[in-house]
């Protein structure tokens, strides 16, 4: 496969699209790259076939009719971990950043480039299956100001205890800043450790997923206690990052 990336040959991977043309092109693209496709026309079909069925990755329009891809992005996110894509003719930046802070890994924007497209699916199911494994020794959970962040079970407990529901590139961003407490984090640094945006805008994806994190960590979006904005630098995580034992 395509830049290196190793995947699982037979993802299944689900495509929500209401242009017949478009939904046919994209299943013979999804077959013809060694994944298995299924493709429904608007969200009340994907439910039902979520219900019966699983999958690796949907591949999701935004101009649905009906309830919209950014709806139906936020009702997914907010209920399953699964891979969100976005498939999106809006040229406004403001627009297609929409669907990154909704929870959406990546975005493709209309008309794409299929080699593109498929180079982005397999980034995010290579982040998702986790297959690029870190080193032994950073394998541990670790724990910041009475949160706990475990790699293992890719699992964000608060002090309370309760698991903190995050898209992969969100626990990936927040993994690489709990292993480099303390430190200015370019972007471009961001995206080389997580693989977030892969393929897309640097600054816009990364930006974007920090600020979902950040939505999910901090006490004060208005004044960020972890993760801090470093003019012309990038990001700081200041907190101190205990290994649990």
């Amino acid at each position: 496969m395509a830049y290196g990336v190793t995947v699982p040959e037979q993802a299944r991977i689900l495509i929500v699209e209401d242009d017949l043309d478009i939904a046919s092109m994209l299943v013979d693209l999804v077959n013809n790259s060694g994944f298995l496709a299924s493709s429904v026309a608007n969200g009340t079909e994907m439910d039902r076939t979520l219900a019966r069925s699983n999958f690796d990755l949907i591949l999701l329009d935004a101009m649905l009719p009906g309830e919209d891809g950014f709806s139906i992005c936020r009702r997914l996110r907010s209920s399953r971990k699964i891979p969100i894509l976005m498939l999106t003719a809006l040229r406004d930046d403001i627009d297609r950043i929409l669907g990154l802070e909704l929870g959406a890994d990546d975005y493709v924007t209309k008309p794409f480039n299929s080699r593109e497209l498929m180079a982005r699916v397999k980034n995010i199911l290579r982040r998702a299956t986790d297959a690029n494994e870190p080193a032994e020794e950073e394998l541990g959970p670790m724990t910041f100001a009475g949160w706990r962040i475990d790699p293992r079970s890719r699992q964000l407990l608060d002090a309370e205890g309760a698991q903190v529901s995050m898209t992969t590139a969100e626990f990936d961003l927040l993994w690489a800043f709990c292993r480099n407490p303390n430190k200015v984090l370019t972007r471009e640094q961001l995206l080389s450790m997580t693989h977030a945006g892969a393929a897309g805008p640097v600054e816009r994806s990364i930006d974007a997923h920090i600020s979902r994190v950040r939505q999910k960590i901090e006490p004060n979006l208005k004044d960020p206690t972890f993760i801090k904005t470093v003019r012309l630098g990038g990001y700081l995580f200041a907190s101190k990052v205990e290994r649990v034992p």
